[in-house]
């Protein structure tokens, strides 16, 4: 049962999916109205007015480093540790009101949070997130992940899956979302790697193997040998292993190029990328 009914972030009044574990002050609202700069959360217009106040023109945007900005997308990386923690308590809560699955609430220390915005002369809004850990044992590149309602349907899933792997190519190692992926997500990423699979061999003459494929995508090489074996191009031939396209999925390919859609979604244009690496200390509680 959710406990909040509808929330208002900047012009967008959005109804709820899910219940989210507010401060117990917050827990029963019909209505919070959020600061889209800080995430802080009212129980009226009036406070949240009186608080909007406070931000000059300058200031119209998330907190954290603004790492990319093309084409009215910009994206903002913010440590959960430290000065912005509130911020990353506060996303979370909003975030749970519309995913099903678990997310962080106060155990945000430990991870890293990509904030992707629409930027127009009013500022910066807040359309989507991904969570990444700071330290993965399984090279885990994306947690958690949310389009806002009022931005779905617009490329910004997809856009933040290419910018995860976009990260991962400065890292120079391969990542994969975090597991078990809920069924949205597996829908997501199976057709991001199948897209980006089929546009590498189609084009591609001779030999190449798994490992160049990922060294390529950033993919994960499990992650490729299974959307390879689902779109069943890989062959037992004489003994060894193949890759086998058919003709039907190269003219799917070079059809939908035809159609202007090799990029159906947002690109991220690596150029306009202004990150580095960073080593973070690991936390020991």
């Amino acid at each position: 049962m959710k406990n909040i009914q509808r929330v208002e972030l900047g012009k967008h009044d959005m109804m709820t999916w899910y219940y989210s574990p507010l401060p117990e002050e917050y827990r029963y609202c019909e209505k919070l109205y959020f600061c889209e700069w800080d995430l802080r959360f009212f129980r009226n217009k009036k406070s949240l007015l009186r608080h909007l106040a406070k931000f000059p023109a300058t200031q119209q945007h998330p907190p954290g480093d603004e790492i990319y900005r093309n084409e009215g997308i910009s994206v903002f990386e913010v440590d959960g540790h430290g000065e912005n923690k509130m911020f990353c308590q506060n996303l979370s809560f909003l975030a749970k009101l519309f995913l099903d699955h678990k997310t962080l609430y106060y155990d945000v220390d430990p991870f890293l949070f990509y904030i992707i915005c629409k930027t127009d002369d009013r500022g910066c809004h807040i359309a989507g997130y991904y969570s990444k850990e700071k330290h993965s044992q399984d090279d885990y590149n994306l947690a958690c992940i949310l389009t806002l309602p009022c931005y779905q349907k617009q490329g910004i899933g997809k856009f933040m899956i290419a910018f995860s792997y976009a990260l991962s190519k400065r890292e120079a190692k391969p990542g994969t979302p975090e597991r078990p992926l809920s069924d949205m997500g597996y829908i997501a990423y199976s057709s991001y790697w199948k897209n980006h699979l089929l546009d590498i061999l189609v084009d591609r003459e001779g030999e190449i193997s798994i490992k160049e494929l990922s060294d390529m995508t950033m993919f994960k090489t499990d992650d490729i040998v299974i959307t390879l074996q689902r779109l069943q191009l890989i062959r037992y031939w004489k003994g060894d292993h193949i890759l086998a396209i058919p003709d039907e999925v190269v003219k799917e390919v070079r059809d939908r190029r035809d159609r202007g859609e090799q990029n159906p979604f947002l690109p991220v244009d690596d150029a306009k990328l202004q990150w580095t690496p960073k080593v973070y200390q690991r936390l020991w509680l």
